[in-house]
């Protein structure tokens, strides 16, 4: 547990010293996250499995400190970053970029964590975390749509055979939002209105960026749309490596296969892991979404492992070209493996 929460904790708290001061600190905060955790997932050797079946009564807590301190870093880098202090022009984009990597490779997992969890109190902050980044409908994208048709054509947070990334996020941000307003529509339809969670994403965005107007202008609405959209972007990119071209197969019946760990991306690399808490051992995650993070499995016999960290994938993916030189043959292997084939698409 200690390293989860020193490699999840210390990109945001480094934000928030960019945010106040300035100076190095932004340097440090975007340094932290991208070049020392390529470093060390490449120096420290590839990590085993714990006990499955382990307890980590800090798991939750870890999750619910890091949580709350989302929106102390999120108010702080959009007020930094809108001119509320005096920082330059190149601290204030530096304290962005940190932020908006944070929000989508730390929040995001955070969130993504609790919104599994069985207390209320803690899936409400999950949600309450992805409504600050103007992403609410995740949540039901994700729980309704997601789990349930993941890796097939029903899910658009599952990447088709070489679509490419830009295609992906265009197509799969709007199908992801209706996907997840007609699953809790038909699971709301004998309850009252108000009790639609839709209400929650888009009446808590709105209530966010008009406050955020009121207190710090236009500047400040930008700053939230860019950090917001910046971690959008990395939780758009999470969803496209770690299901890219993996298929479910369709059985004699017409169903589909029952999901199984060959049908995600997983990487085994221990600092990048840590940060994301152990959001790279994402097929164990679909198998069995109830398992606390710390205790996530990796066996490289029946999952697919990506060639690179995740973050690292997430970058090639910026370039769809040599991303489908890549990946293609890979998928096309794994897809024949599982019997799960499908015909490659343009990208």
């Amino acid at each position: 547990m200690p390293l989860f929460s020193i490699a999840a904790s210390l990109p945001l708290i480094l934000t928030v010293l960019a945010a106040l001061w300035g100076g190095v600190w932004g340097v440090l905060a975007l340094g932290t996250i991208t070049v020392l955790v390529f470093t060390l997932d490449r120096v420290i050797a590839a990590d085993g499995n714990p006990d499955p079946e382990a307890e980590f009564p800090a798991a939750d807590a870890v999750l619910v400190g890091l949580g709350l301190g989302h929106f102390a870093v999120l108010a702080l880098a959009i007020w930094a970053v809108a001119g509320g202090h005096d920082l330059s022009g190149t601290e204030r984009a530096l304290v962005a970029l940190s932020a908006g990597l944070s929000m989508g490779q730390i929040s995001h997992p955070v969130a993504h964590e609790l919104i599994h969890r069985p207390a209320r109190a803690k899936r409400w902050l999950g949600r309450l975390i992805y409504t600050s980044l103007l992403f609410g409908h995740h949540v039901s994208a994700h729980l309704r749509v997601h789990h349930v048709h993941v890796a097939s054509p029903e899910d658009p947070s599952s990447a088709r055979p070489g679509e490419g990334f830009y295609r992906y996020a265009l197509r799969a941000w709007p199908g992801a939002f209706r996907a997840g307003l007609k699953a809790e529509s038909r699971r709301h339809a004998d309850r009252q209105l108000w009790q639609h969670p839709y209400l929650l994403y888009l009446g808590g965005a709105g209530a966010l960026v008009s406050a955020t107007a009121l207190s710090l202008g236009a500047a400040g609405v930008a700053a939230l749309f860019f950090i917001a959209g910046y971690a959008q972007v990395q939780i758009l990119l999470s969803d496209y490596v770690q299901h890219y071209g993996l298929r479910r197969a369709q059985r004699q019946d017409g169903r589909l296969e029952p999901v199984g760990p060959q049908h995600s991306w997983n990487a085994p690399h221990v600092m990048s892991a840590a940060m994301t808490l152990n959001a790279p051992r994402h097929s164990d995650h679909h198998v069995t979404p109830q398992r606390p993070y710390p205790a996530l499995q990796l066996d490289r016999a029946t999952m697919p492992v990506l060639p690179q960290s995740l973050p690292v994938m997430a970058v090639l993916a910026l370039v769809p070209p040599l991303w489908r030189r890549i990946m293609d043959p890979r998928a096309a292997r794994w897809r024949k493996t599982s019997g799960g084939a499908a015909p490659d698409l343009a990208g």
